[in-house]
């Protein structure tokens, strides 16, 4: 019953005129840059963040959190009419949405992607009403130990689903844990590899690393990717955008298996949308009875992926809203937005922040419901925005982003530490590291040190306190065996299948 009530508070919230708006804006900007390629999730979230600053917390993390699952929708457009996955969890969508459009039913897989999409988004949104409570409740009873071998856990989940080297992906987390000690450190206030520079006194700023390591080196990615011919690809009209029955028959098991998939690896640190799209789309293969038809226009090869990915999207809320762990980027930035307005993930957001809680889980129905109503409409739009060469695109969206940075501390310095970190964004980029990996340890350090400090200290300094406690040996013991799976030789190989086959 507390549900419905919770509910229903979260609803009066979410329908107030500046939230809904809120919710419009983030569900059009999220299918905008979910249709432009190479402009994602995370680099607008992090473009967007000096923004926010001046918004009210709530109607600022609905309209981030739009973003993000809105994104997921705008991708399949693209996916399916020009085959260019607008965001990284549409590459599976390509391999038949595609195929589909070219044999004339670019209609019924863009409907089944949207209907997908939503049911999806409103089962995963009840689950984390549901699961939102008990978890917070579990939560509380957590000490700094306990928390200390979570983040290690969610760390280590980042690594194990990582694309490419496990080796990469540790040495991104172990940078991300480094840079987040740098400025002063948390009980004396000693400086630390600060190198006598002031400004690097109160440490580096989150938005400074987000938006030049994601934002602005994606933008030097695509300048160097951008070829006229991906631009210049048009679609025919879309037509009977209504699928036939048996197009809903064949639909309906991989929507709902998509969504299982999608849900649990979307709560899982470090999995996340695309772990998800890839997951399903290879399980659809495998219980399906003519494998070889997929790659060749089957319509569970869109509703399976598309399914998942809004799962994953919308329940990754849950470990950021009920333990304060992000367990990807996207909600590494959300943690980021969320400092901003003075508000502290974790277990007591649902006590001190009903509105922001139940309000945001609110907002994700209704969201689903505008990007139904936004994306199969405006399915032309989107495409004519295709055209628009990139190059008269980046220099406006670089201005603008730089005035945000420097709007929040009225600081040169920032935006000069933002171009440092886009080179070093592209480098990595270049060297085949991901960052995603990096922003997670970013984000976590300062509260694993915290935590670690605070465990040794309870603990007068025994480091076994770790292992003594039962849920911290748990979770500590499931990292160790995760991290040494992840190493096997026939594991990692069966790993790096799962992405090459979402990229062929």
């Amino acid at each position: 019953m507390d549900l419905f009530i919770n509910l229903a508070h979260g609803f009066s919230v979410a329908l107030s005129p500046m939230n809904l708006l809120f919710c419009l804006i983030g569900a059009l900007v999220g299918t905008l840059i979910g249709v432009l390629p190479g402009v994602g999730p995370v680099a607008t979230i992090a473009m967007l963040l000096p923004i926010t600053f001046g918004l009210p917390p709530v109607g600022a993390l609905i309209m981030l959190a739009g973003i993000y699952y809105g994104a997921q929708y705008g991708g399949s457009t693209t996916s399916i009419l020009v085959n260019i996955p607008g965001e990284a969890s549409s590459v599976v969508t390509t391999l038949d949405g595609h195929q589909m459009a070219r044999q004339g039913r670019a209609g019924p897989a863009l409907a089944i992607a949207a209907i997908g999409s939503f049911i999806a988004g409103c089962v995963s949104t009840v689950l984390v009403a549901a699961v939102g409570a008990p978890l917070t409740k579990l939560a509380l009873l957590f000490g700094p130990a306990e928390y200390f071998s979570l983040m290690v856990l969610g760390l280590v989940f980042a690594v194990v689903l990582a694309k490419g080297s496990v080796i990469k992906a540790v040495a991104m987390i172990m940078l991300g844990l480094l840079l987040s000690m740098v400025g002063s450190d948390i009980e004396t206030g000693q400086s630390r590899m600060a190198f006598d520079v002031p400004e690097l006194s109160d440490g580096i700023g989150f938005v400074v690393v987000a938006m030049g390591v994601f934002g602005f080196a994606e933008i030097i990615r695509n300048l160097e990717n951008q070829s006229e011919e991906t631009r210049s690809i048009v679609t025919s009209k879309v037509t009977g955008l209504m699928p036939t029955w048996p197009d809903l028959k064949a639909s309906a098991g991989a929507i709902t298996r998509g969504t299982i998939i999608g849900s649990i690896l979307g709560i899982l640190p470090g999995g996340g949308a695309v772990i998800a799209a890839f997951a399903a789309y290879t399980f659809e293969k495998k219980v399906s009875k003519d494998p070889s038809r997929f790659g060749r226009g089957a319509i569970e090869g869109v509703a399976a992926p598309e399914s998942a990915n809004n799962a994953a999207a919308q329940t990754s809320f849950i470990p950021l809203l009920t333990l304060g762990i992000p367990p990807n980027a996207v909600m590494a930035l959300m943690v980021g937005a969320m400092t901003i307005h003075g508000i502290v993930p974790g277990p007591q957001v649902m006590t001190k922040q009903p509105d922001l809680f139940w309000g945001m889980i609110a907002s994700m129905w209704l969201g689903n419901l505008m990007l139904v109503v936004i994306n199969l409409p405006l399915v032309g739009v989107w495409v004519k925005l295709l055209q628009v060469p990139y190059r008269m695109m980046f220099p406006a969206i670089l201005i603008f982003c730089n005035i945000g940075n420097y709007s929040i501390n009225n600081a040169p310095f920032d935006v000069g530490m933002t171009a440092v970190f886009a080179l070093v964004g592209y480098w990595l980029l270049k060297l085949d590291f991901e960052p995603a990996p990096m922003l997670l340890g970013f984000v976590l350090g300062p509260l694993m040190e915290e935590n670690l400090r605070r465990a040794m200290l309870i603990a007068r300094g025994d480091p076994m306190t770790f292992l003594y406690r039962p849920i911290s040996a748990t979770l500590l013991a499931i990292a160790v065996f995760l991290l040494v799976l992840a190493v096997l030789p026939m594991i990692r190989s069966k790993r790096d299948v799962v992405f090459v086959e979402g990229e062929t």
